[in-house]
């Protein structure tokens, strides 16, 4: 479908407004029109199409490396999918999901202290994912809340400021970094990526844990989504770059509010190193539409499995 004159001038009128307001708080988007109408109108469309085939409700699994921007892109797609083609959008991110800190401190001692920190599978709760996807496709929807996580304060926030979902959803994009990760191979496992497996997974107790999770309940939950989208980064020394600019944001949306320095953020991305590398060697075959990003942060190519 193209959009005729008057309804591509509002939905680009829309997406404009929307990339201003968030040029408040970053950098200048660049290329604005190009990546318009050669990214976001088409993965809008094939999302369409994907809904055409039943009309039923379809998770879309947006996924790639911090900084990657899938809120923001998660975003425009809504914008265009509500504006083009009259689809009920609700987003929702996988790190909305965290366990509280009280539990993740209570797994921290039980099974590993890198539990503490929020990120990998293992530190998500995994049943309230399964049961919000459920609740999203029943047939018979009814009213509920989907969690918010305060990052500034490392918790979940109270109940008043969740989400509320009041009617069916068309299209659900369900985002994060490790959306629809696969498992690695025990042998994978052995090696240590950088200094924090070497100092503080030395028996390896962490990251089999991860990679047991990945096999259990997240195969489960990733099993849901009907069309995965991959937002492919250079390399994962840019993850550090953009989480960065993340962090900048933080600063001015958190006031008064704990904010990591450059070196804490140097140190929480080790989290995530080992997953986002297995994912830039492999999601790219899974994936029904990967987005390859530039090293300035601009979506460069696009290609369709």
């Amino acid at each position: 479908m193209k959009f005729g004159g008057l309804k591509y001038q509002k939905i680009k009128r829309k997406y404009l407004y929307f990339l201003k307001s968030q040029e408040v708080l970053s950098e200048p988007f660049r290329g604005k029109i190009e990546q318009f109408n050669n990214f976001f109108l088409p993965i809008s469309k094939k999302i369409f199409q994907e809904y055409l085939r039943d009309k039923k409700t379809k998770i879309i699994g947006l996924t790639g490396g911090q900084g990657s921007g899938k809120s923001t892109i998660s975003r425009i797609l809504k914008i265009i999918l509500k504006e083009g083609y009259h689809l009920n959008t609700v987003i929702f991110s996988i790190d909305d999901f965290y366990k509280t800190l009280k539990e993740r401190k209570k797994m921290s001692k039980k099974v590993n202290p890198l539990f503490l920190t929020r990120g990998v599978p293992g530190t998500h709760d995994t049943d309230l994912i399964i049961k919000s996807i459920k609740h999203l496709k029943n047939r018979n929807f009814k009213n509920f809340l989907i969690p918010k996580f305060d990052k500034s304060s490392d918790d979940r926030y109270p109940k008043k400021k969740w989400q509320k979902v009041n009617k069916k959803p068309d299209i659900v994009i369900f985002e994060g970094w490790c959306v629809g990760a696969t498992p690695q191979k025990n042998k994978d496992l052995i090696q240590a990526v950088n200094v924090l497996e070497k100092k503080n997974d030395r028996k390896r107790i962490w990251r089999n844990r991860v990679n047991k999770e990945l096999k259990n309940k997240y195969k489960k939950i990733f099993k849901s989504i009907d069309f995965p989208i991959f937002l492919k980064v250079p390399s994962f020394r840019y993850v550090y770059m953009w989480r960065l600019l993340q962090e900048k944001k933080l600063r001015i949306t958190s006031k008064g509010k704990k904010i990591m320095n450059n070196a804490e953020i140097k140190k929480f991305i080790m989290y995530y190193e080992r997953l986002t590398k297995h994912m830039l060697k492999n999601y790219g075959k899974i994936a029904k539409i990967v987005v390859n990003i530039d090293e300035k942060h601009r979506l460069k190519s696009i290609k369709l499995n």
